[in-house]
């Protein structure tokens, strides 16, 4: 069988999580750039809040990548190419407080975007369908 080398990248986004962005980053930072399956041993035994989203993210954006291909993603490599995490919206509430004062409360929330890409290459005879591209793009947005 020939290859190309032609990569292909599948994303997977979690928005408004209930979460600080600052908090999300410390976990997201730890998958950055390692392979799928070394990242997923890794974020199951974190003990950070971020770490189940993110694996949730990580199977998610795989079986995007195995959707877009036809592929088994276990044989091509995957890797965490990028992650980032934006702040969200803030939720704004009001504490009382000692002699008819209010202390505002800001409950923040965070998105993050998940790109995993293959690095071994795909058949030659590979085509993504236009279709299933789309349809992926949409239900990421």
């Amino acid at each position: 069988m020939q290859y190309n080398n032609e990569t292909v990248q599948a994303t997977a986004k979690l928005k408004g999580c209930r979460m600080s962005a600052r908090k999300m980053r410390l976990s997201a930072d730890i998958v950055r750039g390692l392979p799928v399956s070394k990242a997923l041993g890794i974020v199951k035994f974190t003990r950070k809040e971020g770490a189940r989203h993110l694996e949730k993210m990580l199977l998610s954006a795989v079986a995007n990548w195995s959707v877009l291909t036809g592929e088994e993603a276990d044989e091509y490599g995957l890797v965490v190419k990028a992650i980032w995490v934006d702040q969200g919206p803030q939720l704004k509430r009001f504490l009382p407080a000692p002699h008819g004062r209010a202390h505002r409360i800001r409950k923040h929330s965070c998105h993050v975007s998940l790109v995993v890409e293959n690095t071994v290459a795909l058949p030659t005879d590979f085509v993504v369908e236009e279709e299933v591209a789309e349809e992926i793009e949409a239900s990421n947005d």
